[in-house]
């Protein structure tokens, strides 16, 4: 047996793949894979110097970020309105990894390496660009790819991603700390990093060029399938379509309650575990537990689940189990409940509900998938990071439980769901 013919059969075992899906299907798993391949490359180095002055500065650069996401929206819908897919797709990702390039010999070049504002700048951009590739990514899937595809694929291609985002951290810490191959030892200046980052983003680059010659896009602008001149067309979307607006208010929720529970794990490990080297295991054995949920579900159950369960049950899944599991740690606000919570709320929301949620967009059109969907992956989630982030304290104004509000939000994100997934079916 060949090795193609060996791949064939061995992806027909793991997804519900028919003729001729495989070679984009491997095409657009490996484009995933580069993405948070580079992407988590440089999650260390920003998180880093995020906290250099303090992580009490986290909030600000939180909404620093925010506010450099209005202004990126505004830019982005303009290139998305005067050309084609196949070509502003690439011209975004070789505008960041010049970017790259440009913080590099920054932070090379200028004095003290650029002091804490140029840190500072780096966690804002790097935020956007997070938020921003990613967006763009799945916007170009459900447009390339049917619905009932998605449903059977998406897992699949997300399971990409995930590793891409294991070997970027794990080579990250290797090469930060040293590698050895016999006699020799090699060690990276984390800076140097933004290089390799800057390559994975190209190597994308050519992932889409791939799959634009597979699904033939059209290299006009304007085309049928292509988005269209106005530059506030996302925005008025938004405004007129109670569908994108629920969309909206599952982001919004899902990025609240994240960051609530962000905050309780905090709290939780600090006063469970003492010394820095404790708490790191502890924070490390949640993140191994959940990457493990993560691949085993994308691999063998995601697009059974979903050709199974249907839309409107998977994105009523986190929700509840959100509302649960925030009941569940007020009643016993122990490091065993939140590690459990933490595991299934996140192995479930990137295996799951991640690819559920980007479904959603297939009956959609381009204006809807390139100028509405990155304003709400970026502009409306920064937001709801936002809102967490300050909650708290107003929250201890007016001498409410943390716990109470979360579940609160938890159950408005679940009727949001459930409404979602009766107004999809009016689109189909």
């Amino acid at each position: 047996m060949t090795p193609i013919r060996l791949l064939r059969r061995l992806l027909g075992r793991l997804v519900l793949v028919e003729e001729g899906e495989a070679p984009a299907l491997l095409w657009s798993a490996l484009y995933f894979f580069l993405l948070l391949f580079g992407l988590y490359l440089l999650r260390p180095v920003r998180e880093a110097m995020g906290i250099a002055r303090g992580a009490d500065k986290l909030p600000w650069l939180m909404t620093g970020t925010l506010l450099a996401m209005a202004l990126a929206n505004p830019a982005f819908a303009a290139l998305v309105s005067r050309l084609p897919r196949r070509r502003f797709i690439p011209r975004v990702y070789r505008f960041f990894a010049l970017h790259m390039l440009g913080f590099f010999l920054a932070f090379r070049l200028l004095p003290g390496h650029g002091g804490a504002a140029l840190g500072y700048a780096f966690y804002i951009w790097l935020s956007v660009l997070n938020l921003f590739v990613v967006s763009v990514f799945w916007g170009l899937m459900s447009d390339v790819w049917s619905e009932i595809q998605g449903r059977r694929l998406f897992g699949f291609i997300a399971t990409g991603g995930t590793l891409g985002a294991l070997a970027g951290a794990a080579l990250t810490g290797a090469l930060t700390k040293g590698m050895a191959f016999g006699a020799f030892r090699l060690k990276v200046d984390p800076l140097s990093l933004l290089l390799l980052s800057a390559v994975s983003l190209e190597l994308a680059v050519q992932c889409v060029n791939r799959l634009a010659g597979i699904f033939r896009l059209g290299d006009s602008a304007h085309g049928e399938r292509e988005p269209g001149p106005g530059l506030l067309e996302g925005l008025r979307l938004i405004a007129t379509s109670r569908y994108l607006q629920l969309i909206c208010a599952y982001m919004l929720l899902f990025t609240i309650t994240s960051t609530f529970l962000y905050l309780e794990q905090g709290a939780i490990v600090e006063r469970t575990f003492a010394g820095t080297a404790a708490r790191t295991a502890a924070f490390a054995r949640i993140d191994f537990w959940v990457n493990a949920l993560t691949l085993v579900t994308q691999i063998f159950l995601t697009g059974r689940l979903i050709t199974a369960l249907g839309i409107p049950v998977i994105l009523s899944i986190l929700p509840v189990l959100t509302l649960a599991g925030f009941g569940a740690l007020w009643a016993w606000p122990v490091f065993g409940v939140m590690a459990l919570f933490q595991v299934l709320r996140r192995g479930l929301h990137y295996a799951v509900d991640r690819p559920a949620r980007e479904i959603l967009y297939i009956p959609l059109g381009p204006e809807e998938r390139y100028k509405s969907k990155p304003f709400i992956d970026t502009f409306v989630y920064r937001g709801g990071d936002l809102l967490g982030v300050w909650a708290p304290a107003a929250l201890r104004l007016m001498a409410l439980p943390l716990g109470a509000a979360a579940m609160g939000a938890s159950a408005l994100w679940a009727a949001a769901a459930w409404g979602l997934g009766g107004l999809r079916k009016k689109l189909r």
